[in-house]
């Protein structure tokens, strides 16, 4: 226990957070008959969450150099479990959306910690281990999400997908205080609080922008402010950046084509990969009476088969260029994501599984890989910050594709049904549809149609960034590859 309690701790604590990224996909139709939820309430609970761990990923692993690894790492396991029992006894969307981006503030500190604490552990082989472990961990954390999220919500109901996480919390807590070690960075660097603040707000109202223009229109005057406000408050972080003595992001990186090219990939990646799930989550249990568990299992391929393709590939794999493998994953993911734009209105969930798999094989490529050419496009000294806005870039792609997507399901759906209806339709409530009277075919070819729309965007979104990798990220530097920034160097105590 002394030599691997850390590892058992942190492992803990990364996967909880990472589970609560896909366990919430298969409850939302539960969600939204519970709490009486429209489609973008549903959009921001899972995006709440997405949003604040993309927000201050980089400003809290910052302050956590300063205050304490361990300190913040344990903060924020307490701050989640006790977002999670809000999130659990929530009676209202409102309040569970408020629930998930309080959990996504304490994800980021146990996210943005993890890999120091780690480093500051274990070396040589023991680290070479540890880390494999725990890259293992968060893989499976994604494949079984869908999976649990279903047998939970099928069995005590959709409130023990939070519930669930007491415990592990507590096990994480105890472990982390008994066996990690305190650790610490240059305490002379201060905190870039307007950085943080103004890359926050810029994610946040384009999230937002997103979401309303759904129901209001992309023109009104509403949709329009919000996106302003995004504008400035971007160009507010980028002011801030340059001129800022210890900044999150140096903006100087982005010079360099091969970081543009990875950043690029990163932020296309979790959208395109993940970003139409929530959708088709929804249409398999509402549309087709697919039970929770059934829901889970039939989008089980994608998580499962990337999960597969990462251990095996990464030994395989090892010393290929890391612009090959995500350039080629990337676009495998946006062709198995084409794949899934099949469906008509007599079709079922056997349609989405070649495309699923694909998509699968394509993730599994690249999520091992994207820290590796992070790295390898900037110099030694900067490996921590480009981990770091990796790490970044990814959640908020993951946030931008739920909303854009979501958008893109309901306008899909304009030919068959009516916007009120389609808005409906896509956030669960085919029943109540039923009730007043439309058709099942409607129903059916209605939610195939926004289903296809999306998968086409979010396909080619993933075949575009494919290519960018693959003629922007080049001549990387032999031995820079380690999927771990940080970890490379031992924290300063």
């Amino acid at each position: 226990m002394r030599k691997w309690g850390p590892l058992i701790a942190v492992c803990l604590g990364t996967f909880m957070l990472l589970l609560d990224v896909t366990i919430v996909i298969v409850a939302l139709p539960d969600m939204a008959h519970a709490l009486d939820a429209s489609l973008s309430d549903l959009q921001w609970v899972l995006d709440g969450y997405a949003l604040a761990l993309a927000a201050l990923l980089l400003g809290i692993g910052a302050a956590a150099d300063r205050l304490g690894r361990r300190r913040v790492h344990v903060a924020g396991i307490v701050l989640f479990a006790v977002a999670s029992l809000a999130c659990g006894l929530a009676s209202s969307p409102m309040t569970l959306v408020a629930a998930r981006g309080v959990q996504g503030v304490g994800a980021a500190a146990m996210f943005a910690t993890t890999l120091p604490l780690l480093a500051g552990v274990y070396q040589g082989k023991d680290r070479s281990v540890a880390l494999g472990l725990w890259g293992a961990v968060s893989g499976a954390a994604a494949a079984i999400g869908p999976v649990v999220g279903g047998l939970l919500t099928e069995g005590p109901g959709w409130r023990w997908i939070f519930f669930v996480n007491l415990p592990v919390s507590v096990a994480a807590i105890w472990l982390t205080a008994r066996t990690v070690p305190e650790s610490r960075g240059a305490r002379d660097r201060r905190l870039d609080w307007a950085g943080t603040v103004t890359f926050a707000v810029f994610a946040a109202a384009a999230t937002y922008g997103v979401v309303r223009a759904g129901s209001l229109g992309w023109t009104s005057a509403s949709t329009l402010a919000t996106f302003g406000i995004a504008v400035l408050a971007l160009l507010g972080f980028v002011v801030v950046e340059r001129r800022v003595e210890h900044p999150l992001l140096e903006l100087s990186l982005f010079r360099k084509p091969a970081l543009v090219g990875v950043m690029a990939g990163a932020l296309a990646f979790n959208g395109a990969a993940f970003g139409v799930l929530p959708y088709t989550s929804v249409w398999l249990q509402t549309v087709l009476g697919l039970s929770p568990v059934q829901g889970g299992l039939a989008v089980l391929p994608l998580a499962g088969t990337a999960f597969v393709v990462a251990a095996v590939g990464g030994k395989l794999l090892h010393g290929v260029q890391p612009r090959l493998t995500i350039g080629l994953g990337l676009v495998l993911i946006g062709g198995g994501t084409l794949g899934q734009a099949v469906l008509g209105a007599g079709s079922s969930w056997p349609a989405l599984l070649p495309g699923l798999i694909v998509a699968g094989i394509g993730t599994g490529l690249v999520t091992p890989a994207l820290a590796g050419a992070a790295l390898a496009s900037v110099p030694p000294q900067r490996a921590g910050m480009a981990g770091g806005a990796v790490n970044t870039f990814r959640q908020l792609g993951y946030a931008f594709g739920v909303a854009v997507l979501g958008t893109l399901v309901t306008s899909g759906m304009g030919e068959t049904l009516s916007s009120g209806r389609s808005h409906a339709l896509a956030g669960g409530g085919a029943a109540g549809l039923r009730a007043a009277g439309v058709p099942e075919d409607a129903l059916r070819a209605a939610f195939a149609s926004g289903l296809n729309t999306a998968a086409v965007v979010a396909g080619a979104v993933g075949v575009v960034a494919g290519a960018a990798v693959l003629l922007l990220v080049k001549g990387e530097r032999k031995g820079a590859a380690s999927p771990v920034p940080e970890a490379l160097r031992a924290p300063a105590r």
